[in-house]
């Protein structure tokens, strides 16, 4: 029985490897990305490539009438697809939290509220179907110049709790993938939409801004390093509810447990600048 898996943000990094290491281990990919230019590797490599723009409601349901047509299920659903929003709180516009909101936390659950026929289409057939939400380690503690992200990371983290208890009843099991440091184009991409105008009260510390763009970058684990053991997890009869990996996975959550609130603010207010801050 060859299972089948649809992953959204395959054009690069984590998604990307996902699927190749998916299709490397016999399940049938779907590969999706807003932009289907960016998929022609996978297509050569084999992959099943699919345009879907995560918050686009007629592009959701155009790769489900795909996948139908098809196949008729769908055994895992990945919700990959994400950016990160630097820049510090106040200087974030209402359209710039809607856009990582809407993005990081209402696309994942707008595409598996569309895929759950297939889903229970699949637990139907081979007894069993997998979402699974990709969050973040910084869901689980915050960093500053990066509030946004930390929390809609945070938000999908509690969303996915929710879900897994109302849908195991229905044959499907949820699993969160909470990355690390993670060696992708992840970084650039936060740099390039870092928010930081002239008039902001954080301009005199424009490099810790900087710094927290390409935080997860430093001495990153390289994708397919963290990729195999994500997918050993992933394909067990009984999966994990969370699976972690990736630089700072483990020692990051735990220093957050360890530390007092105070301790651990200090730690980032002298890492990310704030400490420099004039309050005058």
């Amino acid at each position: 029985m060859q299972r089948t898996v649809l992953i959204t943000g395959c054009s690069s990094g984590i998604g990307r490897s996902l699927a190749l290491e998916l299709h490397a281990r016999g399940l049938r990919v779907y590969a999706t990305a807003r932009r289907p230019e960016t998929l022609q590797s996978l297509a050569q490599a084999g992959l099943n490539t699919l345009a879907l723009d995560v918050n686009d409601d007629q592009s959701i349901a155009a790769a489900m009438a795909r996948l139908q047509e098809d196949v008729g299920h769908l055994d895992m659903l990945v919700n990959n697809a994400g950016f990160s929003q630097v820049g510090a709180i106040l200087d974030l516009s209402r359209e710039d939290l809607r856009k990582q909101y809407e993005t990081n936390v209402i696309a994942p659950v707008a595409v598996t509220r569309a895929a759950v026929g297939l889903l229970r289409s699949a637990v139907a057939a081979h007894g069993k179907a997998e979402v699974v939400n990709v969050g973040s380690i910084v869901g689980l503690f915050t960093t500053p110049f990066a509030g946004a992200y930390c929390s809609s990371k945070a938000c999908l983290h509690s969303l996915t709790d929710a879900l897994r208890m109302e849908v195991a009843p229905l044959g499907i099991r949820t699993i969160t993938i909470q990355p690390g440091g993670v060696r992708s184009s992840f970084g650039d991409h936060a740099e390039e939409g870092i928010r930081l105008p002239a008039d902001s009260l954080y301009k005199s510390l424009e490099e810790g801004v900087r710094a927290r763009a390409q935080a997860g970058q430093q001495n990153a684990t390289p994708t397919d390093e963290f990729i195999r053991p994500v997918v050993d997890k992933l394909l067990r009869d009984n999966p994990p509810a969370i699976i972690r990996g990736g630089k700072g996975s483990v020692q990051f959550v735990a220093l957050k447990k360890l530390l007092s609130l105070r301790a651990f603010d200090a730690l980032m207010t002298r890492r990310f600048g704030l400490n420099r801050l004039n309050a005058g």
